[in-house]
C-alpha cells in the first residue's frame, strides 16, 4: 500500500498542530497557576540567537498551510505575524487547521512532480513536490514545533510526548 501525498502532509500537520493548541492551552493554565506572566513564555528562547515561542508556533503553522497550500496549487492564506498572547497563538494554531480542513486529498495528490518555487534568503529556489514535502516542508514544520515544545518544557510547563504528538487517549 502506498502514500499519498496528501495522506503524508495533511493529517499529520492538523493532528500536530492539535497537539501544538493544547500545549499551548497547558501553558496558559501553568502561567495562571504559578502566576506567572504569559508574555514571559511567549517571548521566551531556548538560546540567544533562537527565535522565541511566537515565532517558533507562527513558522509551524506558516510550514504547515504553506505546503499544503503550494502542493495543492494554490496561494498560502497570509496570517500576520502579530501574535502577542498564549491565547493568540492557539487562534492561529485553529486557522492554519480550519484552512487544512478545507484543502481535499484530489487536490494534492499527484503533486509529486509539481514545481514548488519558493524564496530561501530572498532567492527564488525551486522543488519538485515530493522532495519539497518530504525533505524540506516536513522536517522544518517539526522543527518549529519542537522549539515551541521544548522552549515550554524548559519553562516548567508539564508537557509530555503525547501531549507534542497531539494524540488523544485510546488511539
Amino acid at each position: 500500500m502506498t502514500i499519498s501525498m496528501y495522506q503524508a502532509a495533511v493529517p499529520a500537520f492538523i493532528q500536530t498542530l492539535e497537539g501544538l493548541s493544547g500545549v499551548l492551552g497547558k501553558a496558559e493554565a501553568f502561567a495562571t497557576a504559578k502566576k506567572v506572566d504569559p508574555v514571559v513564555l511567549v517571548g521566551s528562547r531556548l538560546a540567544p540567537d533562537m527565535f522565541p515561542l511566537a515565532r517558533q508556533v507562527q513558522i509551524a503553522c506558516d510550514f504547515a498551510k504553506g505546503a499544503a497550500a503550494r502542493l495543492a496549487g494554490i496561494e498560502p492564506p497570509a496570517f500576520e505575524d502579530n501574535e502577542k498572547t498564549l491565547v493568540d497563538l492557539q487562534a492561529r494554531a485553529k486557522r492554519t487547521i480550519d484552512f487544512l480542513k478545507t484543502l481535499k486529498a484530489t487536490q494534492i495528490d499527484g503533486s509529486e512532480e509539481r514545481d514548488i518555487t519558493i524564496k530561501i534568503a530572498g532567492n527564488p529556489t525551486t522543488f519538485k513536490g515530493q522532495f519539497y514535502l518530504v525533505n524540506f516542508a516536513i522536517p522544518n514544520f517539526y522543527f518549529h514545533l519542537t522549539a515551541a515544545y521544548a522552549i515550554l518544557r524548559h519553562n516548567g510547563v508539564d508537557l509530555g510526548k503525547r501531549d507534542y504528538l497531539g494524540l488523544p487517549l485510546g488511539r
